[in-house]
């Protein structure tokens, strides 16, 4: 019988044989998380692989299919995860929620800016939220006099090519904040930045409600998940 390298070996141990440098949760707490490679701190997520691999050896095997990016991962849904032989129903869960989590992280310490100053500033909030989205969502970012956020809101959830906007629940919303300025912002999926003529006529038409309360819309982001279109840098708002 051929016998299996020592390589071959060593990936079929178990996290508990490791020595306990090598171990992703003791290596934490004795190096500190910034030490920790993604695929190790997916492993602590797991706890534990199959039979036949490790946890950080699985870890690796999911992230390289992911393309070794965590925002691809981010995107994988439960049932993609299930896909990979050691991940069932829990795990997938585990790491759907963590990456989750660190999404939401992002978009918490963007809000805490003091304000916001330029259309980048606005991407930078809106491109956690929906940059990565298969679907077109529609969010208004409220602000007060100062530019700051008051309140981030999805105001409409569409399909893959568009979304519907209630205007009447938008200027409600605004008015009991006691918002003075909006930020409107969607998302394309298809990856283009060019607006469409409906995107267009929403702006206006929420433009032209706000004016009427004496709120102004300060630009319109259509956000995808590397670039951005400014209506207000465009001169088109």
């Amino acid at each position: 019988m051929q016998e299996k390298s020592t390589t071959d070996v060593s990936s079929y141990i178990s996290i508990k044989n490791w020595s306990e440098d090598d171990r992703p949760r003791e290596k934490l707490m004795i190096k500190g998380r910034s030490v920790l490679s993604d695929a190790e701190l997916i492993a602590i997520l797991i706890g534990s692989g199959s039979r036949d691999e490790s946890a950080v050896s699985l870890s690796k095997r999911i992230l390289s299919q992911a393309e070794n990016n965590l925002s691809e991962l981010g995107k994988l849904s439960v049932k993609d995860l299930m896909k990979f032989k050691g991940i069932g129903e829990a795990k997938a869960v585990t790491i759907a929620a963590a990456l989750e989590l660190g999404r939401r992280r992002s978009s918490g310490e963007t809000l805490s800016r003091k304000r916001i100053t330029s259309s980048k500033d606005a991407y930078t909030i809106l491109q956690p939220i929906i940059g990565e989205l298969p679907h077109e969502e529609f969010w208004v970012l409220f602000l007060n006099n100062s530019n700051k956020v008051l309140r981030k809101e999805q105001v409409s959830k569409g399909g893959l090519t568009g979304t519907l906007v209630d205007v009447r629940m938008v200027m409600k919303m605004a008015i009991e904040l006691s918002a003075v300025g909006m930020i409107l912002g969607h998302n394309h999926p298809s990856g283009t930045l060019k607006p469409s003529q409906a995107d267009k006529m929403l702006t206006t038409k929420l433009k032209t409600a706000a004016q009427s309360l004496d709120i102004q819309v300060l630009d319109h982001i259509i956000v995808t998940e590397k670039q951005y279109f400014s209506f207000a840098d465009d001169g088109i708002l």
